[in-house]
């Protein structure tokens, strides 16, 4: 989008969206964010905004042929929302400051490829932004990628060894996507400089395992975005326990050091600890416990329950709990939530566990790369084309190639174990 003067715009015509307070730290060793904070604002376009718009379509880039490549489906231009939506009279605009120290402000909402003489109009029909100056127009990028089929699930190019790519060369659109993309094919080449394995990040240990699989088993045919919605196991892949999932992995390859890793060892203890007391820790139906119950809008106990049982109950949080422990122990806000979250969600997450393991033992069983899929009886001709294509690792890989079926994982199955029994007799003595 185009980039405005601060010292124009009217924020007192918009509405305030202030930050989250207090601040939640990115990074699990930061305790607490102090640092100054700048709120953003909300306006919307109107009917005039879309009337500008529609009368610059004919020098548009996106729309005169000029461009041709597939946009980013879910931060579509300005331009694309008002043609594809014809019936909606208007469209946020989120407000956002590009620093603490800066004056430049970024609307976001209003990408754009229009002309210059388009955009001063557009910006200048919106709320707020009636006298804003624009400083930088916005513009339209296309760029090309390489099909992330031919990238191994660590990241280095199968036709080129030792090189390695992450980031929007990959079909990927987005910081957070580029970033987790950038780790692994950093970590990866550092690992094949000292002659270690590769890390491969599984889908039940991370996102940035579920990024990567999706690109180098299915490839992409528009620009990547990861969403929570694409992982299959997101009841275990919480924010609130990305150390527990991960520290083992950095700790091993030297990015963690004995003492961080310490204390997500520690923190993991404690959990553990708190969970199994919550377990055995028992309330009895008395009138005060009752009387309590009811004060929170749940119903009371008839019978002794543990404080466990308790927290599993809708709208009772570790707090509430509080008063009904003869021995509450002072834990730090982190853990109390993650206890929570084992305790309420506990047959939720066992079911997961119980699907990880099986997946876990198909991830193990590993296709070898001299395996001939023209030799597999059993695969359609599109079947092998794709598993010529893919060339996955593992069975459970080959099982996320679009179309595959069933039938052909096992007849993969089938034919390796005829392979490897003709080997077995092949060097067996005489």
């Amino acid at each position: 989008p185009p980039r405005l003067d601060g010292s124009t715009i009217e924020f007192d015509a918009m509405r305030r969206q202030e930050g989250e307070h207090p601040i939640k730290p990115f990074s699990f060793w930061t305790e607490r964010v102090e640092r100054e904070q700048v709120c953003c604002y909300i306006t919307r376009t109107n009917p005039r905004t879309h009337e500008h718009i529609r009368s610059g379509l004919d020098r548009s880039p996106l729309y005169t042929g000029v461009i041709k490549g597939i946009g980013p489906r879910y931060c579509p231009s300005i331009e694309d929302k008002v043609v594809r939506f014809p019936d909606r009279d208007s469209h946020l605009v989120f407000v956002e400051p590009e620093g603490l120290r800066s004056k430049l402000w970024y609307p976001n909402g209003i990408s754009t490829s229009l002309p210059w003489d388009i955009q001063v109009k557009m910006v200048n029909s919106i709320e707020g932004l009636r006298r804003a100056r624009i400083v930088r127009p916005g513009y339209a990028i296309e760029y090309d990628f390489v099909n992330p089929i031919e990238l191994y699930p660590w990241l280095e190019t199968k036709r080129v060894q030792g090189l390695f790519l992450a980031g929007q060369i990959n079909g990927t659109s987005g910081y957070e996507e580029a970033a987790a993309q950038g780790i692994v094919a950093g970590i990866n080449a550092a690992l094949k400089l000292r002659g270690a394995e590769p890390i491969v990040f599984l889908r039940s240990e991370s996102y940035i395992g579920v990024l990567i699989d999706d690109l180098v088993t299915k490839g992409v045919d528009e620009p990547y975005r990861m969403f929570t919605s694409r992982a299959e196991y997101r009841l275990l892949l919480r924010e609130d326990n990305a150390d527990l999932r991960l520290a083992a992995i950095g700790h091993r390859i030297g990015l963690l050091s004995d003492e961080q890793y310490a204390k997500v060892d520690l923190k993991r203890k404690l959990v553990e600890r708190e969970v199994a007391r919550l377990e055995e820790v028992v309330v009895n139906p008395r009138s005060g416990v009752n009387d309590y119950l009811r004060s929170l809008n749940t119903a009371p106990i008839r019978k002794p329950a543990t404080l466990a049982e308790l927290l599993r109950r809708p709208g009772l949080s570790y707090d509430d709990l509080r008063p009904l422990d003869p021995n509450p122990p002072h834990l730090p806000r982190h853990i109390k939530d993650a206890v929570e979250v084992e305790i309420k969600y506990a047959g939720y997450l066992a079911r997961q566990m119980r699907q990880v393991e099986r997946l876990r033992d198909a991830e193990g069983m590993r296709i070898p790369e001299w395996i001939d899929y023209s030799q597999v009886h059993g695969l359609s001709n599109e079947l092998r084309q794709k598993l010529e294509r893919t060339r996955p690792q593992t069975l459970a890989q080959a099982a996320r190639i679009p179309g595959m079926t069933p039938a052909a994982i096992a007849a993969i199955q089938m034919h390796l174990r005829k392979r490897y029994e003709a080997k077995r007799r092949d060097i067996q003595p005489a």
